[in-house]
């Protein structure tokens, strides 16, 4: 399993149209995938893009993705940057 702590730096946090753009990243990979807001405790599957919206991600929270499964270190990668760029 690998995890990647952020601060979320956008103003408008995770907001629909970047966080549609992350799910579609998510979902291209095999692995499991999930998102945690640590300001909130609540957890969602990164591939649903309604349940990834529920967790209200603003400016200034701190996040966890976890991944795990065959193509994670791929995942990781590709999602660390994703995140740097976007968030």
């Amino acid at each position: 399993m690998k995890k990647i702590n952020y601060t979320v730096v956008a103003e408008a946090g995770i907001h629909a149209r970047p966080a549609g753009l992350l799910v579609k990243q998510a979902a291209s990979f095999k692995s499991d995938i999930k998102l945690l807001n640590e300001e909130n405790g609540k957890e969602a599957d990164l591939k649903r893009l309604m349940a990834v919206m529920a967790l209200g991600v603003k400016q200034g929270n701190r996040i966890v993705v976890t991944v795990e499964g065959e193509d994670e270190d791929e995942a990781y990668t590709v999602l660390e940057s994703f995140l740097k760029e976007n968030f």
